[in-house]
């Protein structure tokens, strides 16, 4: 009698043996770490569906600690390859010592790898195994609810939340509804759908009504993905976004001062045609007071001569408060100044941190570092006849910050220096998280960079035009102004945080009777 059928037979009970010692270890760390090719710039938005069903597996028939132990080695391996050029910023740019800046990511990749861990923890704690209540109901809520303190907590880092991965996928038509943590739930549900599927003693008939749910999940996204929750304000508005392209280790240079503001109005000049120019963040390598009158007082009587309007980023000082701000001022028709509100942890914002962190921070003299926020309600800045939600560089990775601007702004703006990155992963995820801010706002996104990635995002999501990456540009296109508000910019992020946290509780509830009973 031939042998393969006792090979098949055993097959499960190999891979159970398997997935129960080092290997499985092992395997979680190597699904965190393909998840991140799910983001961009690679885009393989699949896998952020797969690498979490792995993880299921993983922790189906293992302890708390161990799953906590498995999460762990999944979070950080996927922040390990997924933000590593957090490196870049703090050692090459800022001039911290190798050892030390690799020191402080790890530190930041640990603390990240502490959500997954704990997100694993609770889904084998408060359910067991077997049957769809840890799969289909505790991993979600217990995950996306940590990713939603994730984006808050300690300042918040809400980089690489699972829902940005769909940005081009058929579910980014949840984000409008629930935004990007709904988004990323509804990314949990498929993987405990597709476990719950290829489970092991599944009836044929219960396959395929998992099966016909994860089909209906992906189905109705794509058909809310091609609804608009918003409509035209006025008629298009031509537009010219500004890329200087500076490096990031001569911008702040005395010698570079001069050669700076000459390139940015050479460059500006050639393009009055347009209603609305823009500069990236702190453009103008001084403070606004520095270069008033010589510089910006005849840039804007230009302005206002050809009909355009322009927004630029440049430091400012408030002599009042003795307080420094990295802002953005709108010259033309509407004068006005946004301050930035939520800075960068380690390079705007040190607060937070230990004493001896903040004390080394402080010793490199960071341009950015004596900055102060801004007010939390500011009056939304003018432009080309419009109200406009704007944001400076991380800013926008803050869903429901981008919203307070909404439904009044009439299109969103974020002016960004990512050169503190250097040509690395971190400049098309920033441009996919302001994809996913255009898609859950229904607006227009205009990104003006120092060095890439500068694009015009339409309110769909899709990239209309983009300048190439660390090159002097000026990237020309139109907009079209919106009215109109997407249920997700009403109601933020409690939906997804609501449900999530009574679902969680619900589980909690649900499994302290059993044992009392």
């Amino acid at each position: 009698m031939s042998p393969l059928p006792e090979v098949l037979r055993r097959i499960p009970m190999l891979a159970s043996e398997w997935r129960a010692g080092a290997a499985g270890d092992a395997a979680a760390a190597l699904l965190g770490a393909l998840l991140v090719l799910a983001f961009a710039p690679y885009g393989v938005y699949p896998l952020a569906v797969l690498a979490p069903t792995g993880l299921l597996w993983l922790i189906a028939s293992v302890s708390p600690r161990r799953a906590a132990w498995r999460g762990f080695l999944f979070g950080a391996a996927e922040f390990a390859c997924g933000v590593h050029w957090i490196y870049i910023s703090l050692h090459d740019m800022g001039g911290l010592e190798s050892a030390l800046a690799v020191l402080m990511l790890a530190a930041l990749v640990a603390i990240m790898a502490l959500y997954s861990a704990a997100a694993c923890t609770l889904s084998v704690r408060y359910a067991p195994a077997g049957g769809g209540l840890r799969t289909l109901v505790l991993f979600p809520a217990a995950w996306t609810l940590l990713e939603w303190v994730r984006g808050w907590f300690l300042t918040g880092f809400p980089w690489l939340s699972l829902g940005y991965s769909q940005a081009d996928g058929p579910l980014r038509g949840y984000a409008s509804l629930v935004g990007v943590y709904g988004v990323g739930f509804c990314v949990l549900l498929t993987s405990g759908l597709l476990q719950e599927t290829l489970a092991r003693g599944r009836y044929l008939r219960r396959r395929l009504a998992l099966l016909a749910v994860l089909v209906g999940l992906w189905l109705a996204g794509a058909m809310l993905a091609g609804l608009r929750w918003t409509h035209a304000a006025g008629p298009d508005l031509s537009v010219s976004l500004i890329q200087g392209d500076v490096p990031q280790d001569q911008k702040w240079e005395p010698e570079a001062f001069i050669p700076t503001l000459k390139l940015y109005r050479d460059l500006t000049d050639a393009h009055w045609q347009s209603r609305l120019i823009i500069w990236p963040e702190a453009a103008v390598p001084a403070y606004q007071d520095e270069v008033q009158l010589t510089y910006l007082d005849p840039l804007e009587a230009d302005a206002r001569k050809h009909g355009t309007d322009i927004l630029l980023g440049v430091p400012t000082y408030d002599p009042v408060s003795d307080y420094y701000f990295n802002s953005v001022i709108s010259l033309g028709s509407s004068d006005g100044t946004y301050d930035k509100r939520h800075l960068v942890p380690f390079g705007e914002n040190f607060e937070f941190l230990p004493h001896w962190v903040k004390s080394i921070l402080r010793d490199l003299d960071l341009p950015y570092s004596s900055f102060t926020p801004g007010a939390a309600d500011q009056p939304l800045l003018k432009a080309a006849g419009y109200p406009i939600g704007t944001s400076i560089c991380y800013e926008d990775a803050f869903g429901n910050e981008i919203m307070r601007a909404l439904p009044q702004a009439a299109f969103l703006v974020n002016v960004s220096n990512d050169g503190w990155f250097g040509n690395s992963i971190a400049l098309p995820q920033h441009l996919e998280i302001a994809r996913m801010r255009a898609i859950e706002t229904g607006r227009y996104l205009l990104r003006a960079t120092n060095t890439g990635i500068t694009a015009i995002i339409d309110d769909g999501g899709r990239v209309l035009a983009r300048a190439p990456m660390e090159k002097v540009s000026v990237l020309d296109g139109t907009l079209k102004p919106l009215a109109g508000a997407t249920p997700v910019t009403r109601w933020g992020d409690v939906p997804a945080v609501a449900l999530s946290f009574l679902l969680l509780l619900g589980c909690a509830w649900r499994n302290r009777k059993r044992n009392a009973g």
